[in-house]
């Protein structure tokens, strides 16, 4: 398939030991090659239609926790994102690392702090892992348009169901006052095989193609930002915490 298309869009970042850019998204080798390949096995095999409608009806109610933004971001010190080829280290960094990399330059904006039924051969590890999905059987799903009508929207097609279609659909109980593009760019942001491969785009309307533009610029930011170098969290967090009081003020219900 040649180079990732996301290369393209790198930031002009360049901390001290930044890794090597071309190295990002490597999923044919590397030192966490195996647990990145067996944590999408274990999604391709078990991310059924039925799998994701029952994943929503548990958790979009928003009915387990109350907690504020920011607790939120430091729970996430205690996870490791274990799809992810690029780091080893907590999840909260990497909230961090990108929220800063945009705010050299777009200092503005907030978004970076938070954040498929057919089966295109772009999406990692597509010939090795869905074979023994349901849903890979059944002659419904198999075809270019599956179940969906052609240019229906991105926003009505069943996600698969992760941190971003999770986080989305907190943000949207709880009223947060999030722009429509951030709002899109958390729930789009991981489905690289339409934003960087091009992709499903026979199922897009004309929103989805006015928003791709802002899922590539987060993009590089998210992507890109991934360094050994971590952050001193603690030193940012007034800075952020100012950005949640305005746009994710208060408790929220997760």
């Amino acid at each position: 398939q040649g180079p990732d298309p996301s290369l393209v869009y790198r930031p002009n970042l360049q901390p001290s030991n930044a890794k090597d850019k071309t190295t990002f998204r490597n999923y044919e080798g590397g030192e966490l090659h195996d647990r990145v390949f067996n944590t999408y096995r274990l999604m391709h095999t078990h991310q059924t239609l039925d799998f994701i409608k029952q994943k929503h009806i548990q958790w979009s109610s928003c009915s387990h926790a109350k907690l504020t933004m920011m607790e939120a971001i430091e729970l996430l010190d205690k996870l490791v994102d274990e799809s992810d080829p690029d780091v080893d280290f907590p999840n909260s960094f990497h909230a961090f690392q990108t929220a800063e990399g945009i705010r050299q330059q777009h200092p503005d904006k907030v978004t970076g702090l938070m954040t498929r039924t057919l089966f295109q051969d772009s999406i990692v590890f597509r010939d090795s892992t869905f074979s023994e999905n349901p849903d890979f059987k059944q002659s419904a799903f198999s075809s270019e348009y599956g179940v969906y009508k052609p240019n229906c929207g991105l926003e009505n097609v069943t996600m698969s169901w992760g941190h971003d279609e999770y986080l989305y659909q907190v943000l949207k109980f709880n009223k947060c006052p999030i722009p429509e593009e951030g709002m899109y760019i958390i729930r789009f942001h991981s489905f690289y095989p339409w934003h960087h491969h091009g992709d499903y785009m026979h199922l897009c309307d004309d929103k989805d193609m006015r928003m791709l533009p802002w899922v590539k610029e987060f993009n590089k930011f998210d992507l890109y930002t991934k360094s050994d170098r971590l952050l001193d969290a603690a030193t940012l967090r007034q800075h952020y915490q100012q950005l949640i009081d305005k746009f994710c003020p208060g408790v929220l219900s997760w």
